[in-house]
């Protein structure tokens, strides 16, 4: 549970601009084709610490890793919340995101902690931690900048990652690495992960996964405050909770794939995926629909990351944290090709477009996943 604390902060602190983005850029006088870095600086560090920090845990010890980077982090935070300009606020967010990588470490020591039988359950738990901080982190925003300003938000997460830096010093155990090994040897054992079928299979289907997951998030604000519906900002983070209800259900599937189910599992997710936007393109005129869609997609978007997980990191067992940050560079791209699509396509064939553009998504995941079956096979053997 405290691993599945340090992820959802940590990623929290990526996503919790989302809500607020409006308020930030009246109070720094930002213009409004600006405020799109806000989001971006943050994902863009994500993606250099998926690539350049996330392998250090494959020869560090990672309870200092963890705790290091959670300060680090913190200190992004408080430069973004007393930035007095937009460029100190993308430093601040830069940093944090570069920092906030923090959460795949933490994923592949839980996954290293664990037995074997129990891998897929621990990941399960752990990663419905980083659902939480993905979800969570709008609602808290939303909340948050209504009584006390977008400030606030900052302020907040900057206490949380100390208190978490100093429980994860005094309460994790020491994790040192028994294979030691050099910056560069790491790096290189992580680009050679790009030449390993099971791991671009299963980076691939991350790829679409989170592309579909991506395209629903970042654009169904857009139909929710447009006629028929004019929801509030605090309104359409509900939808959060609904979601969040979903990914924690997923829970279960690290069970499945610790009684050898993994490639089932994220086949049926990806068949429920796809069904998923069928309720969730219908924005216009039912938010029922939308509610099941939602709680649909985060359901199956959770059961297979998980399997996934589990699937790496038993067969990548000597290098689970390049196996992990290496497959998470997937999921970045994939984020931002959703977050980017959704809405340009929505701009000229509204919510029904971006829904289609989803449904494609998940396709081309299930593609994948019916093509590369074997090679999940090749690798257990």
């Amino acid at each position: 549970m405290l691993l599945a604390a340090v992820c959802s902060v940590s990623v929290a602190t990526i996503y919790v601009a989302q809500p607020v983005l409006a308020q930030i850029g009246r109070d720094l006088g930002a213009a409004e084709s600006d405020l799109g870095w806000i989001v971006a600086a943050g994902q863009i560090g994500y993606l250099v610490g998926l690539a350049a920090l996330v392998p250090l845990g494959d020869m560090l010890d990672r309870r200092k890793l963890i705790g290091g980077q959670l300060l680090l982090a913190a200190v992004g935070m408080l430069v973004a919340a007393v930035s007095p300009t937009l460029w100190v606020l993308l430093i601040g967010l830069a940093a944090t995101g570069l920092f906030a990588a923090v959460v795949q470490t933490t994923v592949a020591f839980a996954a290293d902690l664990s037995t074997l039988t129990e891998r897929g359950r621990t990941l399960g738990i752990v990663t419905s931690g980083v659902i939480l901080g993905i979800l969570g982190a709008r609602v808290l925003a939303g909340i948050l900048a209504d009584l006390w300003g977008w400030r606030s938000v900052y302020a907040t997460l900057t206490l949380l990652l100390v208190t978490l830096h100093l429980v994860v010093l005094k309460q994790l155990p020491a994790a040192h690495r028994p294979n030691r090994r050099t910056y560069g040897e790491v790096l290189t054992s992580l680009g050679r992960l790009f030449r390993e079928p099971l791991f671009i299979s299963r980076g691939l289907i991350a790829f679409f996964l989170f592309a579909s997951f991506s395209t629903l998030w970042s654009g169904l604000a857009l139909p929710l405050t447009a006629e028929p519906w004019q929801l509030s900002t605090a309104q359409i983070g509900m939808f959060g909770i609904a979601g969040l209800a979903g990914a924690l259900g997923a829970a279960q599937s690290g069970r499945w794939a610790d009684a050898g189910g993994a490639t089932p599992v994220t086949g049926a997710a990806l068949v429920l995926l796809t069904v998923s936007w069928l309720a969730s393109g219908q924005a216009t005129w039912s938010l029922w629909l939308v509610t099941v869609g939602v709680i649909v997609l985060d359901f199956a978007v959770q059961a297979a990351h998980v399997s996934n997980q589990t699937l790496l990191t038993s067969a990548y067992c000597d290098r689970t944290s390049s196996a992990i940050g290496g497959y998470m560079i997937f999921y970045s791209l994939g984020s931002a090709l959703g977050a980017t699509a959704t809405t340009t396509v929505y701009a000229t064939s509204g919510w029904a477009g971006s829904a289609f553009l989803g449904a494609c998504f998940a396709l081309c995941g299930l593609l994948t996943w019916a093509l590369t079956r074997h090679t999940v096979t090749r690798a257990a053997a």
